[in-house]
């Protein structure tokens, strides 16, 4: 897989990949930008190049947490997998990038007539069901510079480089703390040598370590998504 590829579509079985083809339209993902409205049908479904999306349920006063991401391994419109009518959650670009779209309807009809083509994209919806056990697991039981060290890790996973737009606002909605908090987890991680903090902005400087700091809940998901997908998620398997 390189760069500039959706490995979901690329793992695609080949009659699979020539359905979906003639549909699929290039889009530049902007930051901030729905790709689904809560209790909206989604009109298209998105296959990021680049870039990463955010996954976000709201509580009573606004309150947010992020409950799952995806990058070039995934795709949003779920919805459109299981056959309901929309999510009750935001879906949005955190990390600018770029991706293919196709109509929901015409996905829709293509999962109807293509059982292969069901089944691919019903094991990485596993594969998301298993982020999202580890992201409840996480934040219930992990330190506050544990679930940091776990998200950055994923970021830096769907992504080019070491850098990554990531501003303490977003941190705060992913990790479902005050700003505040994400000072001190950021400080924590920086004062480590694990990465680099300014605004807007953090880089990885050592992955190992910051490997280490999540401990097992960032690994979970993605020997997952290698052993159903075929592809290697993490950003250092995939450079072995």
């Amino acid at each position: 897989m390189t760069a500039q590829q959706n490995n979901l579509l690329c793992m695609l079985a080949k009659n699979d990949r020539e359905l979906l083809d003639p549909h699929l339209e290039e889009v530049q993902l902007e930051r901030g930008s729905a790709l689904e409205e809560p209790g909206e049908p989604p009109e298209f479904v998105y296959f990021p190049i680049s870039g990463v999306g955010s996954m976000v349920a709201a509580g009573k006063g606004g309150r947010r947490i992020e409950i799952g991401l995806f990058g070039r391994e995934g795709m949003s419109g779920l919805s459109v997998l299981t056959g309901g009518s929309g999510t009750p959650n935001r879906v949005f670009v955190q990390v600018s990038g770029a991706g293919l779209r196709i109509e929901s309807v015409m996905l829709d009809a293509f999962l109807q007539s293509s059982a292969t083509l069901r089944g691919h994209f019903l094991r990485y919806l596993q594969v998301l069901f298993m982020q999202t056990a580890q992201t409840a697991l996480s934040n219930g039981q992990a330190k506050l510079e544990e679930r940091l060290a776990r998200w950055i890790l994923m970021c830096h996973d769907r992504i080019d480089g070491d850098r990554m737009e990531l501003t303490h606002e977003f941190l705060a909605v992913m990790l479902g703390v005050r700003r505040a908090g994400v000072t001190v987890g950021t400080h924590l991680l920086e004062g480590k040598g694990l990465i680099r903090a300014r605004r807007g902005e953090i880089t990885v400087l050592d992955r190992d370590s910051l490997e280490d700091m999540a401990t097992a809940s960032y690994s979970v998901p993605e020997r997952e998504y290698l052993r159903l997908i075929g592809v290697p998620l993490s950003k250092k398997e995939a450079s072995v």
